[in-house]
């Protein structure tokens, strides 16, 4: 009898050790939410960046389209990019308009005009906007948190800035 009762004192003190961690979860303090946001931020990423220095003619739209910004979703879980903002250091801002992106997929988001896809979405400007010798390219959410960046800078000789995925042809 005495081995029946401790066997149900250990699966009672589960029992109530399982609901004690349920209650905990739908508690959690705010530097946990916070590790929430940060590891959310690196789920979706630049991955890449493409700059056509060779072209002669930088306002046609074919070279235009040739400039380029990867984003990538590193998650299985598709992630709605609406209100989404991909912005140069001088404030040239490219807002995404109902695209959500597929879980592992990546999108470029093209300089020039064209019809958008799944898999590339157009800016629809008539310029280019990244700066062939210096810039930033940064990443933000709907609230406009900063979710990745990735510069370069060609100016200086040496230069370690993070050009993790800059390409340059």
């Amino acid at each position: 009898m005495s081995a029946s009762v401790s066997v149900t004192a250990r699966r009672l003190t589960a029992a109530a050790a399982t609901a004690a961690a349920l209650i905990g979860v739908t508690a959690l303090p705010a530097s946990a939410a916070d590790h929430h946001q940060r590891s959310y931020r690196q789920s979706v990423v630049i991955s890449g960046v493409h700059l056509d220095h060779q072209a002669r003619d930088h306002r046609s739209n074919r070279v235009l389209n040739r400039e380029w910004v990867e984003i990538t979703n590193n998650t299985r879980h598709d992630v709605n990019l609406s209100g989404w903002t991909l912005s140069d250091r001088h404030g040239h801002t490219y807002t995404f308009h109902h695209y959500r992106l597929d879980g592992r997929a990546t999108v470029r988001v093209h300089t020039g005009y064209g019809r958008d896809t799944r898999t590339d979405l157009y800016q629809d400007r008539r310029t280019p906007i990244w700066d062939r010798h210096a810039d930033t390219a940064t990443l933000r959410n709907d609230h406009h948190r900063v979710v990745d960046h990735i510069g370069w800078d060609n100016t200086r000789r040496g230069d370690r800035d993070d050009r993790r995925h800059a390409h340059h042809r």
